[in-house]
């Protein structure tokens, strides 16, 4: 089957619709016109660079450049969990804790389907490592960053009601419990809904781009279902451990609420 290529040109067509887009948020006052502008930049120069990359990792295949990828990787989604966070937890701890989360869930995760399920030769073959670990990263990134934002919200709206059980004398994980779950839960919402809608309502993009790439379809929805099931596992996996890790953080060890160690909330909109 024969492959239709791209020009730049076709793509600068696309382009054009999303600053239209844009004019039209800016006329309507939503204050994301300018959001949209950058991330559209961001997509074309991040992907530009990251094709580059790949193409020279996919001439070499050595394991400690598809190491250090995949931790830069993993650095900058810890940093977009972080920056999307309402209130954050100060001193780094943010950070860490979504980055150590993505870590564990993401890598242990992918090194599990490298080896046992798909088994290329050698096991860290760029070509299904780097993108069996973006999607991971980048599902388990907005799992992360939604359940530890829930979290930090609701414990600051609800903090008299956490001091409250507190004093009861219920420790802090009771105290504190169904915002965890509620939390949790957030976090895994859109990769349910994402199962649950896959072939009825949706294609997913990965099998959507295999199949236009010439992929036999049945081949195709093999892949998509393996990739769903990780991306679930990974998603639930390191969004229960990084809700686990924020909300302890958010008592000290006399189990007293600090709510001093978010930061302030940010200014939307």
């Amino acid at each position: 089957m024969q492959i239709i290529e791209l020009s730049w040109w076709s793509l600068a067509g696309t382009a054009l619709l999303v600053l239209a887009l844009a004019v039209c948020t800016h006329l309507a006052r939503l204050g994301v016109a300018r959001e949209i502008t950058i991330a559209a930049v961001r997509t074309v120069i991040q992907l530009a660079l990251v094709g580059f990359v790949l193409e020279t990792l996919f001439r070499f295949a050595a394991l400690h450049w598809v190491a250090l990828m995949g931790a830069a990787m993993v650095l900058v989604a810890g940093r977009e969990v972080m920056a999307r966070q309402n209130r954050r937890l100060t001193g780094g701890w943010a950070f860490g804790i979504g980055t150590v989360s993505m870590f564990v869930s993401s890598f242990a995760v992918a090194v599990l389907a490298l080896t046992v399920v798909i088994g290329p030769e050698p096991w860290y073959r760029p070509q299904y490592a780097i993108p069996l670990l973006g999607m991971l990263l980048g599902n388990t990134m907005t799992g992360i960053a939604l359940g530890l934002d829930r979290l930090t919200d609701t414990a600051w709206q609800q903090r008299h009601v956490i001091e409250g059980r507190l004093m009861l004398g219920e420790p802090w994980s009771a105290a504190i419990g169904g915002i965890r779950r509620d939390a949790m839960r957030t976090g895994m919402i859109p990769t349910i809904n994402a199962m649950a809608a896959a072939g009825v309502v949706s294609l997913p993009g990965m099998m959507t781009g295999q199949i236009l790439a010439g992929t036999p379809p049945a081949l195709a929805v093999k892949y998509q279902i393996l990739i769903m099931f990780l991306i679930t596992v990974g998603t639930g996996f390191g969004t229960v451990a990084a809700v686990a890790a924020g909300s302890r953080r958010l008592f000290d060890e006399r189990e007293r609420l600090r709510l001093d160690r978010l930061s302030p909330a940010r200014q939307r909109g």
